[in-house]
């Protein structure tokens, strides 16, 4: 982060690097908070350390409190700034991360504290629900490019799919199924429209690549909502999901060398979401159908989740402390 001395004359002032903090940062929340979220599920079935689970999740907390008031200290001083990203067709995907933070923190709040679990899940439901509803009919309503259409378009349908997930522990069983419902339609129309942007079209802009690992997510997620909804049964659905979203890790994995290319940009924090709702969901699996293949399988996307945070998190340190971080996009 910048001194106010070593701002340049053509942005004056302490406050220059404030209009630059994105709303794509609380994709950081959500990416700490579901590897601890992985680690908590990894210690009930592969009997690993508590502690790394349960110190990430704090740590994912402090995240959260941390930008949000960063967020709102831009909003205070540069309201302006926050209003261009909400009119950007594509930044404003990224304004349910907020809701899908709250969503993950009460899944993290529920074993220790239900009464503030529920408050969370209240609070993360309403508010995505709000933002589904003002985004769809938004892309109903105004013209779009094909070009504009990437993988972050999924944001908002990954977090109808979460809603289940504490939803269900908390007792509110038919809320869970709307909003799985929503999710997984939703899931199936956006998939096919940004798989024919991708293949027909330009390629994406070197700093949206990441965001291919966001298509990851909606099997993964909406494989350990559904098993939560089912009772925890494994059927047809559920095996379709956990291996479709394997296949999908797989062939991003197997595109490494394009991504290594990429710069660092906040959006590098697209890839770690996803990665870590793959890693519950094959833990989630694994302990319902256990298995020596299995468990390798879950103890790879486990490792490759926590290596891919991990590297993440140091480039976003760095670039915080070289002032690299919050500059004009």
């Amino acid at each position: 982060m910048e001194s106010p001395s070593s701002q340049t004359s053509e942005a004056p002032g302490p406050s220059h690097w404030l209009m630059h903090v994105p709303i794509p940062l609380f994709a950081m929340v959500m990416g700490i908070t579901g590897l601890g979220l992985a680690w908590r599920k990894a210690h009930d079935v592969l009997g690993l350390p508590a502690v790394i689970g349960e110190a990430l999740l704090i740590l994912g907390a402090a995240i959260f409190v941390s930008i949000t008031l960063l967020y709102l200290a831009k909003a205070m001083r540069h309201f302006d700034e926050v209003v261009a990203e909400f009119r950007h067709p594509i930044r404003v995907n990224f304004f349910p991360t907020f809701s899908i933070s709250l969503l993950l923190l009460s899944m993290a709040a529920l074993d220790h504290w239900p009464a503030l679990a529920l408050v969370l899940w209240a609070v993360g439901t309403t508010l995505h629900f709000m933002a589904t509803v003002y985004l769809i009919g938004r892309w109903i309503n105004q013209s779009h490019e094909i070009n504009m259409i990437n993988p972050a378009w999924f944001i908002p349908v990954v977090g109808n799919l979460l809603v289940p997930v504490g939803g269900v522990q908390l007792g509110f069983v038919e809320t869970s199924w709307f909003f799985f419902s929503i999710g997984m339609i939703f899931w199936i129309i956006l998939f096919t429209i940004v798989f024919y942007r991708i293949v027909f079209h330009n390629p994406l802009p070197a700093k949206f690549l990441p965001t291919l690992f966001i298509l990851i997510a909606p099997p993964a997620v909406g494989m350990i909502g559904y098993m939560g909804l089912m009772g925890h049964e494994v059927d047809m659905l559920v095996r379709m999901l956990v291996y479709v979203g394997l296949f999908i890790t797989v062939l991003n994995v197997s595109l490494a060398p394009q991504f290594l290319k990429v710069p660092f940009f906040v959006s590098w924090w697209a890839y770690t979401f996803p990665l870590a709702a793959m890693s519950i969901a094959t833990l989630e699996y694994l302990d319902a159908m256990r298995g020596i293949g299995l468990t390798l399988v879950a103890g790879a996307v486990l490792t490759l989740t926590t290596f891919v945070i991990l590297a993440v998190l140091a480039r976003t340190t760095t670039a915080l402390v070289t002032g690299k971080l919050f500059v004009p996009d």
